[in-house]
């Protein structure tokens, strides 16, 4: 193992080794993740001078798109409910608690928000009692998972099962319907100047929640490399009686990892209905699979915080760019346009290779004191 906690020994599935063909035998294959970002830029640059040398073809379309501050701005608005999910993923995960239940959390925080919006007639109130009742959620998962030892997966699916149900019933309920009247927005904040610069201007003219998950995304790597609570996240995921063993207690430390999986998933729910100002709980609902496809992002970033954020980018990039293109009329049916995402990410997931999961996570632990 790492240096996670103090005292602990390698785990044992490593034998005292790195495996060669991982970064050092807890991350997936370094080979396999240089060619990934290789490629990528090497793809990049060839629709680029592409673009650049004609203009009128889908290359050039293309290319226009990519380069358009638009693009950008809408690439960071999709990304920010799937990455807060996947911060939120990370802890729990590190912390040897398989959290799927992220897509349900997602949308109970994105209902309860709107409808403590109405009510209070704040959106920043709305707001908190998204995350509130994300956070409920995550707690009462967190019990049945920790304290009464039930399998996290099917408890996770029970998660996702009760939100789905119980958001549109709720919606019905109150609203006559499954989808929300309108409440106000979170608005946006353009900084003077910086908001003008081309393409990344963008970044200086978004709503609050970017901002937000900027902080939320640097608060979370430097908890991991910087803080003992890190060390003691990694530890309780890695090697769970070591940490027992240097005095810290395990079950706590997986509460809290999977508490703040509820606050994350909660700020971002909250922020993906209130930036539009609307609930909606037709079919899948809003989030339809956000939160499925931020455990893909965090799986692909290595339980990296940046990484995870950068795999949302990636992801909510061509969700956006698809998005464009079937507007732009290239002479590409619509439906082939709108897999793009989804047929790129199994790419680059092939690419990559293997991820490993954190030693212990997904198993109980009980301490010899308790």
């Amino acid at each position: 193992m790492s240096d996670a906690s103090a005292g602990a020994s390698t785990p044992p599935d490593s034998g005292g080794e790195s495996d060669p063909t991982t970064d050092d035998g807890r991350f997936g294959s370094r080979s396999g993740r240089e060619l990934s970002a290789w490629a990528a830029v090497g793809l990049l640059a060839v629709l680029l001078v592409g673009g650049a040398a004609f203009p009128d073809t889908i290359l050039g379309v293309l290319a226009a798109v990519i380069t358009d501050k638009d693009t950008l701005a809408a690439a960071l608005r999709l990304s920010v409910p799937i990455a807060f999910a996947a911060l939120g993923g990370i802890f729990s995960e590190k912390a040897g608690v398989i959290n799927i239940g992220l897509e349900g959390l997602l949308i109970i925080s994105a209902f309860t928000a709107i409808y403590v919006t109405d009510v209070s007639g704040n959106v920043w109130v709305g707001f908190g009692g998204g995350v509130v009742a994300s956070t409920l959620l995550a707690l009462l998962f967190a019990v049945v998972t920790i304290e009464f030892r039930a399998d996290q997966i099917i408890a996770g699916l029970a998660v996702w099962l009760i939100a789905l149900g119980l958001a549109p019933f709720a919606s019905q309920v109150i609203y006559n319907g499954p989808n929300s009247p309108t409440v106000a927005t979170t608005g946006s904040i353009s900084v003077p100047v910086l908001s003008e610069i081309p393409f990344f201007g963008a970044v200086f003219s978004a709503s609050p929640s970017v901002y937000m998950l900027f902080l939320a995304v640097a608060a979370s790597w430097y908890t991991f490399e910087r803080t003992a609570f890190g060390r003691w996240i990694r530890a309780s995921g890695e090697n769970p009686k070591a940490l027992d063993t240097a005095g810290v207690s395990v079950s706590q430390v997986r509460y809290a990892g999977v508490l703040l999986s509820g606050v994350l998933a909660g700020m971002g729910g909250s922020a993906l209905s209130l930036d539009l100002g609307q609930f909606t709980g037709n079919g899948p609902t809003m989030v339809n699979g956000k939160g499925f496809i931020a455990i893909v992002a965090y799986l692909f970033g290595n339980y990296n915080p940046v990484g995870a954020f950068l795999a949302t980018m990636l992801f909510a990039g061509l969700d956006a760019i698809q998005t464009v293109l079937q507007l732009q009329g290239i002479g590409l049916p619509r439906q082939l346009i709108r897999i793009i995402p989804f047929v790129v990410v199994i790419i680059v997931l092939a690419l990559v290779g293997r991820t490993r999961l954190p030693a212990s996570a997904g198993e109980h632990y009980e301490s010899g004191e308790e």
